[in-house]
């Protein structure tokens, strides 16, 4: 998990985003692609692990890999629809053909990324899911500090 200090999210106007994808390779590429920004980072290698985050923390954009084991994104895309407030999914995968597009879209993933990734391309995308994901809930939610969910009292 890469993180940047102290309390990131949409109430202090830092991306949140949790990268879910079991190979190494993938994650040294996406690191060589945004380890510079101000952006708040998790990565998650399965399902499991993700959820887990997700329930910790208010993440805005998740990158899932097409296939995880066990599991697959639309999996993810299930879970995501049962938080408070949803995060914008984009799908990573290097058979990103016409079939996944509509799949995905269709589905409710925000968009599709072919690997390897493109810096232009993964900026662009990860900033309008980031975006679409601040307009319902633009300003602080109750239940969390930063972005920090806040356990039940």
């Amino acid at each position: 998990m890469t993180t940047q200090a102290g309390n990131a999210g949409s109430a202090t106007g830092i991306l949140t985003l949790l990268s879910i994808n079991p190979l190494e390779d993938d994650h040294s590429s996406w690191e060589a692609i945004v380890g510079h920004s101000r952006w708040t980072q998790f990565h998650a290698r399965d399902l499991p692990s993700a959820m887990t985050l997700l329930q910790q923390y208010d993440i805005a954009v998740v990158l899932c890999e097409r296939d995880l084991t066990p599991g697959s994104w639309i999996d993810i895309l299930e879970n995501i629809r049962h938080l408070p407030h949803s995060p914008s999914l984009i799908v990573t995968s290097r058979l990103a053909d016409d079939g996944l597009w509509r799949e995905a879209l269709n589905l409710g993933a925000w968009d599709v990324l072919r690997k390897p990734f493109g810096r232009s391309e993964v900026i662009r995308s990860v900033k309008s899911a980031w975006h679409h994901w601040l307009q319902p809930n633009s300003t602080a939610r109750p239940g969390y500090e930063g972005n920090r969910r806040l356990k039940p009292s």
